[in-house]
């Protein structure tokens, strides 16, 4: 892989909305590549600060206009592909104000997945299993205009109960005033 021909294709799924990529998503990008020359292409990458590798596997556009506050989510969906995911726990109960203490640089997600911390350029995002049905996810979880669903209060609070968190940080007297 050139590194010029590498540059334009970033920038053609950066004007596409697409920033956010796989490694079988880069090998059909760039499908001219055997499996060894794509390797050494992504280092390559990586190394001139043209990708971001946030985990195994999965790699950021660093150039992209996409860049934001919705990174890190969008990031967590590519993580946990094919899984049902939900933000919750501590991060969900800070955005309806019920906790005092805002977690800015970390994403706490409710997964049908492996549990799991990753370390990204962007912030830490830490996966908690659950084996709720995904009927009952749905039911507990509404869609907020951002890449993942957002936990209703109530279910955050059972979520953060059930995984034995720390609870002293919850004001109760927030927990179900004006819940939405």
């Amino acid at each position: 892989m050139q590194l010029a021909e590498a540059a334009r294709q970033l920038a053609y799924h950066d004007q596409q909305g697409q920033y956010i990529f796989t490694q079988q998503g880069l090998a059909k990008i760039f499908a001219q590549d055997s499996a060894r020359a794509l390797r050494a292409g992504l280092a390559r990458l990586v190394q001139q600060s043209m990708l971001l590798r946030v985990t195994r596997g999965v790699y950021v556009n660093a150039q992209s206009r996409h860049l934001g506050p919705d990174t890190l989510a969008r990031i967590a969906v590519f993580v946990r592909q094919g899984e049902y995911n939900y933000v919750s726990l501590e991060s969900a109960l800070s955005e309806y104000g019920v906790i005092s203490q805002m977690p800015l640089d970390r994403l706490t997600v409710m997964t049908t997945g492996r549990k799991g911390e990753y370390a990204t350029p962007f912030g830490t995002l830490e996966f908690t299993h659950t084996r709720r049905s995904v009927a009952d996810i749905l039911a507990g979880c509404r869609q907020v205009g951002r890449p993942l669903r957002l936990a209703t209060r109530a279910v955050a609070w059972r979520d953060l109960k059930r995984v034995g968190r720390n609870l002293h940080l919850v004001d109760q007297s927030q927990l179900y005033a004006d819940a939405k």
